[in-house]
């Protein structure tokens, strides 16, 4: 009587282990919780800053009397310096630092580069070069900005056409493109100033450093964020597909041109508006996006508006630390704003090195 043949199954070596399913079912678990999470926190550190601004300066006031200031039952003086001074100013930080971190999110949509944004990509210095001319040459507020705005476009169309030169541009030659030219604007930008008036040398100066000194009208930025982020959320499925690269996007019937047009349209007027508004402030269109994304995954329908309210965080507590932390003399917004970015940009580059 022969025995049976017992038949051997192989050992799948890189199966899933127990241990790998319930890691992926964590991950996974994670994902669905963060963004849930994410915008209440994000809701409640916006509120935290923004009573952190009211109540900081050289004056020291109480939550308790901005809350009065904020309802008409303050003393005349704090409700002016409330009402006409910091919260003014305050929005208009939270405006601008939201524009500024979605600026970044498109830009990084566009060249498909984690690295880029409208201050290392030359766009804020185009737009700053354009609106120092404005100024130098006397013109109303409404034709520095619409300077600022050809000057951002012409920046970011300039920098795509040398990229591509005869054949196809790279994420990472449009990287190095940005960075030469804003080298180019920034030297532009010493010449204007070494040819400007000595009585305007230092106002200019500080607005270049990024200086919220008279940002005291906070509509036109705080409109225009919300305008950009409902319609981005409504366009998140196309900047999704336009992330993944041109020919996805064509292959699923997005208009690549146009909308690319339209993006590049929707970045270079959040920079203008930003630039003429508080001047050139650098990293938070780098800093904010990549934070997000590391938290909250690559859907732009949470990246986009999550980065706005970061965004504006960010420049909240920058401006409130710039003009407290050596009061009453006021830091430059732009370098504290450098301060974290810098760091972050290098660390980025070198991980982008050792991945190629």
């Amino acid at each position: 009587m022969s025995r049976p043949v017992q038949k051997t199954v192989p050992i799948n070596y890189n199966a899933p282990t127990l241990v790998e399913d319930d890691r992926d079912l964590t991950e996974l678990v994670l994902q669905q919780i963060r963004p849930q999470a994410l915008f209440p926190m994000l809701i409640f550190l916006s509120l935290a800053t923004g009573i952190f601004a009211l109540t900081s300066g050289s004056a020291d006031i109480s939550a308790e009397q901005v809350w009065q200031s904020l309802t008409g039952g303050a003393p005349d003086n704090i409700r002016r310096l409330v009402m006409d001074l910091r919260l003014p100013r305050a929005l208009t930080a939270f405006g601008v630092g939201g524009l500024l971190a979605v600026s970044g999110v498109l830009m990084q949509v566009l060249l498909r580069n984690p690295l880029a944004e409208p201050y290392i990509l030359g766009s804020s210095g185009g737009a700053a070069v354009a609106a120092l001319l404005a100024m130098m040459f006397g013109l109303g507020a409404i034709t520095i900005d619409l300077a600022a705005f050809g000057g951002a476009m012409a920046a970011t169309l300039l920098v795509f056409s040398i990229a591509q030169g005869s054949g196809s541009w790279t994420p990472a030659r449009l990287l190095l493109t940005g960075v030469v030219l804003a080298a180019g604007f920034s030297a532009a930008t010493t010449l204007l100033l070494a040819l400007s008036p000595d009585q305007n040398l230092r106002s200019m100066l500080f607005w270049l450093m990024g200086d919220l000194n008279y940002a005291y009208a906070p509509t036109q930025s705080l409109v225009l964020l919300a305008v950009i982020v409902v319609i981005g959320i409504i366009s998140a499925r196309n900047l999704n597909v336009l992330a993944r690269g041109d020919l996805q996007a064509a292959i699923v019937g997005l208009p690549v041109a146009g909308f690319r047009m339209m993006v590049f349209s929707v970045t270079a007027l959040a920079t203008a508006i930003s630039v003429t508004t508080v001047g050139v402030i650098g990293f938070i269109g780098l800093v904010v996006p990549h934070l997000i994304r590391i938290v909250a995954g690559s859907d732009h329908r949470i990246v986009l508006p999550a980065s706005a309210f970061a965004g504006g965080i960010l420049l909240l507590i920058a401006d409130t630390l710039a003009r407290t932390v050596l009061a009453p003399r006021q830091l430059p917004v732009g370098a504290l704003t450098a301060t974290i970015g810098v760091p972050l940009f290098l660390i980025l580059m070198s991980r982008s090195r050792h991945a190629t």
